[in-house]
């Protein structure tokens, strides 16, 4: 799989800057990532294949999905844009204005976007689990690879990246001392459950006793997360939402 990335943010970042954070993101999914879960891809920087300067076309775009790195986060324009040149292809956003806001690199959302697109393209896959605050009532989990650990970072080559859940996690056994995130954090004296949540991460589900999405924050810093993503209305999940709703 390859995941053309493309630099919409209008000086925000640098195609150099840009260039070392695909490298560091690369080396993720080839060392560290595909090992565990047996499949993985590769960012590519894309640039203009023609003549024009400002317009993009399908030429511009060479790989299976597409990451656009954009500064403001105006959700309608920029869907828009995917629609009017790549309609059709997965696709994911890397917002600076959201790194911004949560005082993080974004060279970590970059992390965090492409991992999630890699293991699922469309934001359509479920798997089923215990309910976060009712372990006996089963719902339906949503298969992101770093929402539960997203506070959790690490440094490849001096740029840092995304910590993320291994196959483990999406399991229903009561594993003990089992290895369900790449990092192994160890919170409150234990380490990541299945289906659970560390420290600054959160978890969405759907839920079918009410019919809906839903979603379960670990703590103020998840709840500041989930918030400002709901202002913004931006993320993986407000596309599940979207895609369910069209």
């Amino acid at each position: 799989m390859i995941i053309s990335v493309i630099n919409l943010s209008g000086g925000g970042v640098s195609d150099q800057e840009l260039q070392r954070a695909i490298r560091a993101v690369n080396r993720q999914i080839e060392e560290d990532f595909q090992p565990y879960w047996g499949f993985g891809a590769r960012l590519r920087l894309e640039g203009k294949s023609g003549h024009k300067k400002r317009s993009l076309d399908q030429a511009d775009m060479r790989g299976d999905a597409v990451l656009y790195v954009r500064d403001v986060a105006r959700i309608r324009d920029a869907e828009g844009y995917h629609d009017a040149n790549f309609a059709g292809i997965p696709y994911g956003f890397v917002f600076l204005e959201l790194s911004r806001k949560l005082k993080e690199a974004w060279t970590i959302t970059l992390s965090h976007e492409a991992l999630e697109l890699v293991a699922d393209p469309e934001a359509n896959l479920l798997v089923q689990g215990p309910h976060p605050k009712q372990p006996k009532r089963q719902v339906f989990h949503w298969f992101e690879m770093c929402d539960a650990v997203q506070s959790e970072t690490y440094e490849l080559d001096g740029v840092s990246v995304s910590n993320f859940v291994l196959p483990l996690y999406f399991t229903s056994s009561d594993e003990r001392g089992g290895r369900n995130d790449f990092l192994g954090t160890i919170a409150d004296g234990k380490t990541l459950r299945s289906f659970s949540v560390n420290p600054g991460g959160y978890i969405g589900f759907f839920d079918p006793k009410i019919g809906d999405d839903d979603t379960f924050a670990r703590d103020q810093r998840a709840e500041e997360r989930l918030k400002i993503k709901a202002q913004l209305k931006i993320g993986r999940g407000q596309l599940r939402r979207r895609r369910r709703v069209e």
